[in-house]
């Protein structure tokens, strides 16, 4: 990874830290005023989306015209160490069902990439006031707190599986202790990166969805592995594509004791 001295990392956070928490005041605007009557309300999600997206632009090109914003792929595959090796990865919402009924678990993403390789992440639940943070090789944190993903390398009947929809369709589970679905994705895994879950399994998502919670959850100590136990990395998935298959969200400690509890409906 490319060197960034003091002054630039310190700028760099400071300017996520103000845009993802100015995002969020901005989503509040929007929070619970889906229509009642609509399982899924497009109009304020799309207006709520595109409102944060101006922000955000807005906001970089005021304070690093030169930076680049990934959009479903990198657009510069060369090395360099010129402004243009910094690429912001953004998330307005995720959580949007919540974020639509008033459910307050839902929130705002933040990641920079320096020449492809993840610098720092943040992810900030206005509802909440919650922030989870990490830059890299400096740990994660959960405001300023130093967190640390589940240190022990056992499961029982008090331990915490996060789930994603529509779970049960997909797998048996013999997982002896409580399983939630909380609706947010990037709140699941940095529920893992804090210790308040033992693991989660999300689905469905692409490295722009994960970009953020990546940083927090690897700077905590945790990882992502298929279902078959191995790791993955999310370089692998810089094009846009959908990312095949779950995910399992844990240690490397409880990796295999909680997947000898789940098995995939064929």
């Amino acid at each position: 990874m490319a060197q960034t001295n003091a002054h630039d990392i310190k700028e760099l956070t400071r300017f996520a830290l103000d845009t993802v928490q100015r995002a969020g005041e901005a989503a509040l605007r929007f929070y619970g005023k889906g229509q009642r009557g609509l399982k899924f309300d497009q109009g304020l999600v799309t207006e709520a989306e595109l409102a944060l997206e101006d922000l955000f632009r807005e906001e970089l090109a005021k304070a690093f015209p030169d930076h680049q914003i990934f959009n479903n792929a990198l657009l510069d595959e060369d090395y360099t160490h010129e402004e243009k090796r910094y690429v912001w990865v953004y998330d307005p919402l995720d959580g949007i069902a919540n974020f639509q009924a008033g459910i307050p678990i839902w929130g705002v993403s933040i990641a920079l990439l320096e020449n492809f390789w993840p610098l720092l992440g943040y992810f900030f639940m206005p509802a909440t006031g919650d922030l989870f943070h990490a830059t890299a090789n400096e740990g994660a944190f959960y405001g300023r707190e130093k967190i640390q993903a589940p240190e022990r390398d056992a499961i029982d009947d008090e331990s915490l599986l996060l789930v994603f929809s529509r779970f049960h369709k997909h797998f048996h589970s013999s997982f002896p202790g409580k399983m939630l679905n909380l609706g947010c994705t990037s709140a699941h895994i940095c529920y893992v990166a804090n210790g308040r879950a033992d693991a989660a399994i999300v689905a469905n998502e692409s490295f722009q969805d994960l970009a953020a919670a990546r940083v927090i959850l690897e700077g905590a100590g945790g990882k992502f592995y298929n279902m078959d136990g191995n790791e993955i990395f999310l370089n692998e998935y810089l094009e846009g594509q959908r990312i095949d298959g779950p995910l399992l969200v844990t240690t490397p400690a409880l990796c295999k004791r909680i997947k000898r509890h789940l098995t995939e409906r064929v």
